[in-house]
């Protein structure tokens, strides 16, 4: 549906009032997180700080767990209402029959970078070298640790040919490979820029921009989102609808600020001590962030296909609309990532189709 110049930029204006006018159904909310202090959850920040969450009148109770899989087992069990995540625990859980779906991009590259330490690095040469190592990762069964296993798969090891260790996000994590815990590890921002700084690490793969994420995954990868169960999308539509909206709006803010203005917004126990180190880590993952929020139609997904399987492939979906059609049959694993999404949320507000956005 078309709308009119004027028409989009008072629609625009209206983001900062509650979904469409309506009254949300659920104002108090639990959010679950695995890591905010991460850059990869840095929109999370940045729409609670500048208050955008109250904006749309909702009152937000953030989680914050050690690892992603705890915050998907939280929405799971019932003790969360809604996840900023990695993607692809909602292609994993579509396939287990859970109906959960992301309902808005935040960052469309994950962002997650493998370092082997310093001592270990000489002998480094293909991901191959990952057998039998102790490698870090945020949690088992989150992001990072699907992230090396997928680099360790296409070098033709399996997932048990290294073991995995829990080290969270944050001091933790650099604490592992400083003090030789592990000998690799996969995790984000600011501790891998940390740990290259001082020297700490070598970096073996890097999906912090474009081309590292295009040159590991052969095309793009959607990375953090704001996901939930389908059953709270159809009790709370206007709620689901206001959190889109502030994170829409979060989004447009960090497309125009700078470092500086980044860190100025943060706590400051974000710094890690060192806020020059920040400032450094947010420029290396400005290029992370959705400029739309919008996951794009056609894109490379990795997730744990079963035990001891990761399964990436390049999927071609129809983008969701307020109305969506049945899917054509593309076999079940391509049906389950294109049913792990709606975009049907993820733009400005438009007045049609029962107040759901529409494309423009």
């Amino acid at each position: 549906m078309k709308t009119t110049q004027a028409a989009v930029v008072a629609l625009v204006l209206a983001l900062g009032a509650p979904a469409h006018g309506q009254a949300v159904e659920k104002k108090e909310l639990t959010l679950a997180v695995g890591g905010k202090t991460a850059l990869y959850y840095l929109p999370l920040t940045i729409c609670e700080r500048l208050g955008y969450f109250k904006e749309q009148g909702l009152d937000v109770t953030i989680n914050d767990f050690r690892g992603g899989a705890q915050s998907l087992q939280a929405l799971v069990g019932g003790s969360v209402d809604v996840v900023t995540g990695a993607y692809e625990h909602t292609i994993r859980m579509q396939a287990k029959g859970q109906d959960i779906k992301a309902v808005i991009e935040l960052g469309r590259f994950p962002g997650i970078v493998v370092g082997v330490r310093k001592d270990k690095a000489a002998g480094y040469t293909s991901a191959a070298d990952l057998k039998g190592m102790k490698i870090g990762v945020s949690a088992p069964g989150s992001s990072t640790n699907f992230f090396v296993m997928y680099l360790m798969s296409k070098a033709g090891l399996k997932p048990a040919d290294a073991a995995y260790i829990g080290v969270g996000i944050g001091p933790s994590a650099v604490a592992a490979i400083k003090k030789g815990d592990i000998d690799a590890l996969a995790n984000l921002d600011p501790m891998i820029t940390k740990l290259e700084q001082d020297g700490d690490i070598k970096v073996v793969a890097d999906s912090r921009t474009e081309e590292g994420t295009r040159a590991i995954f052969g095309g793009s990868n959607p990375a953090a989102v704001l996901y939930v169960r389908q059953d709270f999308i159809d009790k709370n539509p206007a709620t689901v609808q206001a959190l889109v909206n502030a994170f829409y709006k979060t989004l447009q803010w960090l497309d125009k600020a700078t470092p500086e203005e980044i860190a100025a917004t943060v706590p400051e126990d974000y710094f890690l001590g060192d806020k020059a180190l920040y400032l450094a880590a947010v420029k290396a993952n400005k290029p992370v962030y959705s400029r739309t929020g919008v996951i794009p139609a056609d894109g490379s997904f990795a997730w744990g296909g079963g035990v001891g399987v990761v399964v990436v492939m390049r999927v071609a979906c129809p983008n969701s609309d307020p109305h969506p059609q049945p899917l054509p049959t593309r076999g079940r694993g391509a049906d389950r990532v294109c049913r792990s999404r709606t975009n049907a949320l993820a733009r400005p507000p438009a007045p049609c189709h029962d107040n759901f956005i529409t494309e423009r």
